[in-house]
């Protein structure tokens, strides 16, 4: 299929929206030195938001 499939554009919109919601709930969580909770394999695995990148 290559990049003139009708949905790449909005395909790659998505992603994009979703990596920039990230990053924001990431820095809202290290102003307020908050934890984030992330799934490994369905056990729930708190990390200190400002150990991330």
């Amino acid at each position: 299929m290559g990049n003139n499939h009708p949905y790449t554009e909005l395909r790659d919109k998505l992603i994009a929206g979703t990596k920039l919601a990230f990053e924001r709930l990431v820095e809202k969580a290290k102003l307020e030195d908050d934890y984030l909770v992330f799934s490994d394999n369905g056990k729930p695995i708190k990390v200190k938001a400002r150990s991330l990148k």
